[in-house]
């Protein structure tokens, strides 16, 4: 799908909802659901996505939706599309009817609470997608750090200060986790690059089986930049293959962007409040130890894309 296809699919959620100015999940989700032209059904876990597009009595989505608790967006969308399988074999939905299943969740619900429901759903085989919008911590309930939330970042429960500077452990890899749980189809983008993404969003819808989508999605308020920088930051993200994008048919790797020149983790860095601790002289060292685990990370998924 180009551009112009994209923007002229029919738009599934409504402007006027009530997310912060620069967020980037309204393309994400925009994009993911203009990515297929069959009916589809969404549920999505507790945060920013679902408390600025449902404030009752409104509703910023056009297909169904079931609003989850923050733990079990996954344990709902299957159980919805196991209630389908059965109806299809009642012949209350015609047999040739095809309609899909979407799941959203935040980091927090995914990386954290929502793991057991979401492993839970990959594991049962579920003909469903699962799209988890990552902006790197509990965003709706007030910063608090997650396990997406990467190392050297300053949160609200894992401030900088006089004796811890930010997050001390690294980010958990989610994406390696949806594949130890041998789906066929996991892929990993950015905002930033709408057509990267809904090429990943068409491969997931038409998997057979469960899809796992993790896009990355610069927060303006946690991440504390100017709210007309969240492309800029997501791209400075892939450049600096701090997040590189890539997918897995059946096990196999592929790599689909490879930047042409070595960015420095500073200039994705720098930009964001949440480090602006790692700039004074005495924590250099966090930034030199960020800089080798992405050109660690990096050298493994090359060769991971090489086998």
């Amino acid at each position: 799908m180009n551009y112009k296809q994209l923007v002229n699919k029919p738009q599934k959620l409504a402007p006027g909802h009530r997310s912060c100015a620069g967020c980037g999940f309204p393309p994400i989700v925009r994009t993911v659901l203009a990515s297929t032209d069959s009916p589809i059904v969404a549920s999505c876990a507790t945060g920013c996505l679902e408390v600025t597009t449902t404030i009752y009595p409104f509703t910023s989505w056009k297909i169904p939706f079931i609003h989850s608790a923050f733990e079990n967006s996954a344990a709902t969308i299957s159980g919805v599309e196991a209630a389908y399988k059965a109806l299809k074999r009642s012949g209350k939905i015609p047999k040739d009817k095809e309609i899909k299943f979407v799941a959203f969740g935040g980091d927090g619900g995914t990386f954290d609470i929502g793991l057991q429901s979401l492993s839970g759903a990959l594991e049962r085989g579920h003909d469903f997608v699962y799209v988890l919008y990552d902006n790197e911590a509990y965003m709706n309930t007030g910063i608090q750090r997650s396990s997406g939330t990467p190392m050297g970042a300053s949160t609200t429960t894992a401030p900088a200060g006089k004796v811890h500077q930010g997050k001390e452990e690294w980010k958990k890899d989610m994406a390696k986790i949806a594949v130890a749980h041998n789906i066929p189809y996991v892929a990993q983008a950015s905002v930033h690059n709408p057509i990267d993404l809904s090429m990943k969003a068409e491969k997931a819808f038409s998997t057979k089986g469960p899809a796992f989508l993790i896009v990355f999605q610069p927060c303006q308020t946690g991440w504390k930049y100017p709210m007309e920088k969240t492309m800029e930051i997501a791209k400075l993200a892939v450049e600096s293959k701090f997040w590189p994008l890539y997918e897995v048919e059946n096990g196999k790797y592929k790599l689909n962007y490879k930047p042409s020149k070595n960015v420095p983790i500073e200039e994705y860095l720098k930009p964001q409040g949440r480090y602006k601790h790692l700039f004074r002289p005495d924590n250099k060292q966090i930034i030199e130890k960020i800089q080798q685990h992405v050109n660690e990370e990096w050298e493994k998924l090359v060769n991971l894309c090489r086998d």
